[in-house]
């Protein structure tokens, strides 16, 4: 994005005065949240940015050309929602809140942003803000299966369309504990090994886990896996997308479902999650 200086005088020397207030060592941080917590009518106070080392290192990636999801990637920064700036031709403090003030309230203001990186090189600047990811804790996995199971379950009420196939509505799917056992053991596992796969890293198909964990005997067996959501409504939004993960959820002959994530234990953040489907014999 690009964005010129303000363009009224009268408001760069406001800002000029304001920013000046904040005192003589301002940086970008102050100028921003100046612009964040008074540059923009906002009713509400919003919380002062707090600068990031990651988003620091982000910043300077899409100062090199990267692109945003790819440089909060590289610098191991999980995040729920994030924006990148790109200001050209900034001379100033006061010119640089007058530019984001006059086009980008949106983004400052919006609530969720809690930190900041930026890059300057010459007469530009880059800016990334963002919200750190929130994963779900162990201690919350029933009510985050239950979130999943309820939107399962709707969607299979209502019937949908799975790419271009339609699927009539089926009956719901009830919550087993020993597929919820053989997801949680694969989620495990691919976290652990980073994998992403139907086939564990001892070469164990979805089939083999389920009677693994206890199930017994069954007439049909499917699997749902994921990597990076970090909510219910993200994973279960992605597999409704994909037209193979969709049949799998709107398929009328399963009769019970399994529902389980794990925390990457790479240095970057990141959540796997499984579905196991199953009805038995």
């Amino acid at each position: 994005m690009r964005a010129g200086l303000p363009p009224a005088a009268a408001l760069a020397a406001l800002l000029h005065a304001a920013v000046a207030a904040a005192g003589a060592g301002s940086d970008v941080l102050t100028t921003v949240n100046w612009a964040r917590q008074r540059g923009c009518h906002v009713s509400a106070l919003r919380a002062p940015l707090q600068s990031d080392l990651k988003l620091q290192k982000a910043a300077g990636r899409l100062a090199a050309g990267a692109a945003l999801h790819d440089a909060l990637t590289a610098a191991g920064y999980a995040a729920s929602q994030s924006s990148a700036l790109h200001f050209s031709g900034l001379l100033s403090d006061s010119q640089m809140a007058g530019a984001m003030t006059a086009s980008y309230c949106r983004t400052l203001t919006n609530p969720a942003f809690r930190d900041l990186g930026w890059e300057r090189r010459g007469r530009d600047l880059w800016m990334v803000l963002a919200a750190p990811a929130s994963m779900p804790t162990a201690a919350e996995a029933g009510a985050v299966s239950q979130r999943i199971l309820d939107l399962v379950n709707a969607a299979r009420r209502a019937g949908r369309h799975c790419g271009a196939k339609y699927i009539a509505p089926a009956a719901p799917l009830a919550l087993n504990a020993s597929l919820t056992r053989a997801a949680l053991a694969h989620s495990r596992d691919m976290a652990q090994y980073d994998l992403f796969d139907h086939r564990g890293h001892d070469g164990s198909n979805p089939a083999q886990r389920v009677e693994r964990a206890g199930y017994g005997a069954h007439r049909i067996v499917g699997e749902n896996i994921a990597a990076g959501a970090m909510s219910a409504a993200e994973v279960t939004d992605g597999w409704l997308a994909s037209p193979a993960h969709c049949e799998n959820i709107m398929d009328a002959r399963f009769t019970q479902i399994g529902i389980a994530y794990a925390a990457s234990l790479k240095p970057d953040p990141g959540m796997y999650w499984t579905q196991d489907f199953a009805a038995p014999r």
